[in-house]
Protein backbone atom coordinates (compact mmCIF):
# COMPACT_ATOMS: atom_id res chain seq x y z
CA UNK A 1 0.00 0.00 0.00
CA UNK A 2 1.22 3.67 -0.80
CA UNK A 3 0.97 6.35 1.67
CA UNK A 4 -1.32 8.98 -0.12
CA UNK A 5 0.10 11.66 -2.14
CA UNK A 6 0.71 15.47 0.22
CA UNK A 7 -2.19 17.99 -0.01
CA UNK A 8 -0.93 21.32 -1.37
CA UNK A 9 -0.72 22.42 2.55
CA UNK A 10 2.16 19.85 2.84
CA UNK A 11 3.56 20.85 -0.04
CA UNK A 12 3.71 24.47 1.29
CA UNK A 13 5.46 23.48 4.63
CA UNK A 14 8.05 21.30 3.17
CA UNK A 15 9.15 23.99 0.41
CA UNK A 16 9.10 26.50 3.34
CA UNK A 17 11.20 24.26 5.64
CA UNK A 18 13.59 23.91 2.48
CA UNK A 19 14.19 27.53 2.23
CA UNK A 20 15.46 27.17 5.90
CA UNK A 21 18.47 24.95 5.25
CA UNK A 22 19.00 27.16 1.75
CA UNK A 23 18.87 30.65 3.88
CA UNK A 24 20.93 29.42 6.61
CA UNK A 25 23.70 28.41 4.47
CA UNK A 26 23.29 31.63 2.69
CA UNK A 27 23.10 33.58 5.87
CA UNK A 28 26.44 31.42 7.42
CA UNK A 29 28.13 32.64 3.37
CA UNK A 30 27.56 35.84 3.58
CA UNK A 31 27.73 36.95 6.96
CA UNK A 32 24.39 37.87 7.54
CA UNK A 33 23.51 37.56 11.67
CA UNK A 34 19.93 39.17 11.18
CA UNK A 35 19.03 36.28 8.71
CA UNK A 36 20.82 33.75 10.41
CA UNK A 37 18.73 34.28 14.18
CA UNK A 38 15.38 35.03 12.46
CA UNK A 39 15.78 31.33 11.34
CA UNK A 40 15.03 29.97 14.54
CA UNK A 41 12.30 29.60 17.37
CA UNK A 42 12.74 31.24 20.40
CA UNK A 43 13.27 28.72 23.21
CA UNK A 44 13.31 28.89 27.02
CA UNK A 45 16.16 26.58 27.77
CA UNK A 46 19.31 26.43 25.59
CA UNK A 47 19.92 22.84 24.49
CA UNK A 48 22.99 20.60 25.01
CA UNK A 49 25.83 20.20 22.44
CA UNK A 50 26.29 18.86 19.85
CA UNK A 51 22.59 20.20 18.98
CA UNK A 52 22.24 23.69 17.45
CA UNK A 53 19.50 26.19 18.69
CA UNK A 54 18.86 29.81 19.01
CA UNK A 55 20.94 29.78 21.90
CA UNK A 56 23.95 28.74 20.27
CA UNK A 57 23.70 30.95 17.30
CA UNK A 58 23.28 34.31 19.08
CA UNK A 59 26.64 32.60 21.43
CA UNK A 60 28.65 31.20 18.11
CA UNK A 61 27.48 33.21 15.23
CA UNK A 62 30.06 35.83 15.05
CA UNK A 63 33.35 33.41 15.84
CA UNK A 64 31.39 31.67 12.64
CA UNK A 65 31.87 34.37 10.82
CA UNK A 66 35.59 35.43 11.41
CA UNK A 67 36.64 33.02 9.43
CA UNK A 68 37.79 33.83 5.83
CA UNK A 69 35.03 32.76 2.79
CA UNK A 70 32.90 30.04 2.85
CA UNK A 71 30.35 28.12 0.40
CA UNK A 72 27.36 25.78 1.88
CA UNK A 73 26.36 23.76 -0.95
CA UNK A 74 22.73 22.34 0.79
CA UNK A 75 21.32 18.80 -1.22
CA UNK A 76 19.25 16.22 -0.98
CA UNK A 77 16.81 17.73 1.73
CA UNK A 78 14.10 14.99 3.02
CA UNK A 79 11.44 16.71 5.08
CA UNK A 80 9.06 14.55 7.60
CA UNK A 81 6.01 16.63 8.44
CA UNK A 82 4.86 15.43 11.41
CA UNK A 83 1.80 17.32 12.43
CA UNK A 84 0.49 21.10 11.52
CA UNK A 85 3.21 22.34 13.14
CA UNK A 86 5.94 19.90 13.60
CA UNK A 87 8.87 18.41 11.16
CA UNK A 88 11.61 16.81 11.10
CA UNK A 89 14.20 16.72 8.42
CA UNK A 90 17.74 15.81 6.99
CA UNK A 91 19.77 17.87 4.91
CA UNK A 92 23.10 16.78 3.30
CA UNK A 93 25.70 20.44 3.29
CA UNK A 94 29.05 19.93 1.64
CA UNK A 95 30.82 22.99 3.03
CA UNK A 96 34.28 24.83 2.00
CA UNK A 97 35.43 26.67 4.30
CA UNK A 98 38.76 29.36 4.54
CA UNK A 99 39.77 28.87 7.82
CA UNK A 100 42.74 31.32 7.36
CA UNK A 101 45.52 29.02 8.12
CA UNK A 102 43.64 26.34 6.61
CA UNK A 103 41.01 25.52 3.60
CA UNK A 104 38.52 22.78 4.99
CA UNK A 105 36.04 20.68 2.61
CA UNK A 106 33.27 19.01 5.19
CA UNK A 107 30.91 16.82 4.39
CA UNK A 108 27.87 17.48 6.78
CA UNK A 109 24.63 15.72 7.38
CA UNK A 110 22.24 17.99 9.22
CA UNK A 111 19.29 16.04 11.62
CA UNK A 112 17.11 19.01 12.00
CA UNK A 113 13.47 19.76 14.30
CA UNK A 114 11.32 22.39 12.73
CA UNK A 115 8.35 24.04 14.86
CA UNK A 116 5.74 26.28 13.05
CA UNK A 117 5.09 29.30 15.10
CA UNK A 118 2.87 32.72 14.01
CA UNK A 119 2.67 30.78 10.71
CA UNK A 120 6.43 30.59 9.72
CA UNK A 121 8.13 27.44 9.99
CA UNK A 122 11.48 27.73 12.24
CA UNK A 123 14.52 25.78 13.00
CA UNK A 124 13.65 24.54 16.58
CA UNK A 125 17.02 22.46 16.91
CA UNK A 126 19.71 21.24 14.38
CA UNK A 127 22.60 18.20 14.91
CA UNK A 128 25.67 18.84 12.75
CA UNK A 129 26.92 15.40 11.89
CA UNK A 130 30.28 15.37 9.99
CA UNK A 131 31.12 12.95 7.97
CA UNK A 132 34.81 14.37 7.58
CA UNK A 133 36.51 17.44 7.32
CA UNK A 134 39.72 17.46 5.36
CA UNK A 135 42.56 19.65 4.83
CA UNK A 136 42.93 20.98 1.36
CA UNK A 137 46.89 21.18 -0.02
CA UNK A 138 46.45 24.75 -1.17
CA UNK A 139 44.14 27.36 -0.24
CA UNK A 140 42.16 27.88 -4.02
CA UNK A 141 41.50 31.76 -2.60
CA UNK A 142 44.76 32.47 -3.30
CA UNK A 143 45.27 31.64 -6.57
CA UNK A 144 45.96 34.47 -8.87
CA UNK A 145 42.95 36.23 -10.76
CA UNK A 146 41.57 34.03 -13.11
CA UNK A 147 40.33 36.74 -15.82
CA UNK A 148 36.59 35.99 -16.16
CA UNK A 149 34.87 35.21 -18.09
CA UNK A 150 37.43 34.25 -20.43
CA UNK A 151 39.72 32.61 -17.52
CA UNK A 152 38.25 28.79 -15.62
CA UNK A 153 41.25 28.38 -13.54
CA UNK A 154 42.11 31.05 -10.76
CA UNK A 155 40.29 33.32 -7.91
CA UNK A 156 37.08 34.69 -9.10
CA UNK A 157 35.40 38.06 -8.22
CA UNK A 158 33.90 36.87 -4.85
CA UNK A 159 34.59 37.25 -2.48
CA UNK A 160 35.96 40.31 -2.78
CA UNK A 161 32.67 42.10 -4.75
CA UNK A 162 29.02 41.63 -5.78
CA UNK A 163 28.11 42.54 -1.75
CA UNK A 164 29.77 39.86 -0.05
CA UNK A 165 30.65 40.73 3.44
CA UNK A 166 32.94 37.33 4.16
CA UNK A 167 36.20 38.39 4.67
Amino acid sequence: MTAPAPGLEELAAIEEIRQLAYRYAYAQDFRDRQLLLSLWAETEEPVASPEIDVHTVRAEAERWFRKGPTVHFVGNHLVEVEGPDEASGSVYCWAQLDLGEEFVDQAILYRDRYVRRDGRWLFLTRRHLLWYGQRRPSNPIDQPPNGWPGGYVGRGTLPDGEGYSGR
